[in-house]
């Protein structure tokens, strides 16, 4: 499998390169979908590269091949609504009218780095949807779902700084708990 000029590996065969939730995450996954054992790959990057601009230009990516997850957070009569939000890195997620509709808040805002890192366990950087909180809704955008220039495959974060994952995005549409839905970004 290539993608870029990253080595890339079974993340199955690699849950050192991944936050522990996220190792859970996948392991309790593969056993429900055959496909994960194969189809998600992780590869081993310098730190210093996990942003997207870097890690695109160091490893020959395509700037659409990767996708971003940030955590978003509102509230709603005295509750908290928290949702990742997966766009691809050419586009950026529509915070103020889709995510803000989709969690039915008012208003609805990035989580601040420190709770966004204590909160799902994995570094920033790396955060992925893959391990989040229980009650945390993963909104996945369709274009991330959808070949594009890039082909099949999108870059995610592992939860560590320090390795990406690789997967079909109709892959992970089938994450557990996701939801893909239409217009989740802007262009």
């Amino acid at each position: 499998m290539t993608l870029g000029t990253l080595t890339w590996q079974p993340a199955l065969e690699r849950l050192d390169l991944v936050a522990p939730s996220t190792a859970a995450t996948l392991a309790g996954w593969a056993a429900d979908d055959d496909e994960v054992a194969s189809r998600v790959l992780v590869a081993e990057i310098d730190p210093d590269l996990a942003d997207t601009a870097a890690l695109t230009a160091a490893f020959d990516l395509p700037p659409s091949a990767s996708a971003n997850c940030v955590l978003v957070a509102g509230r709603r009569e005295g509750l908290e609504r928290v949702a990742a939000a997966v766009v691809r890195a050419t586009t950026r997620a529509d915070v103020n009218n889709a995510v803000k509709r989709l969690l039915d808040v008012r208003k609805a805002s990035f989580l601040p780095m420190d709770r966004a890192t204590a909160e799902s366990g994995m570094e920033y950087g790396g955060i992925t949807p893959v391990g989040l909180p229980a009650g945390y809704r993963v909104l996945v955008d369709a274009r991330v779902t959808e070949p594009d220039e890039a082909g099949e495959l999108v870059v995610i974060g592992s939860g560590l700084r320090r390795s990406k994952i690789a997967l079909p995005g109709a892959l992970l549409a089938r994450l557990p708990g996701a939801e893909v839905v239409d217009g989740l970004a802007l262009l």
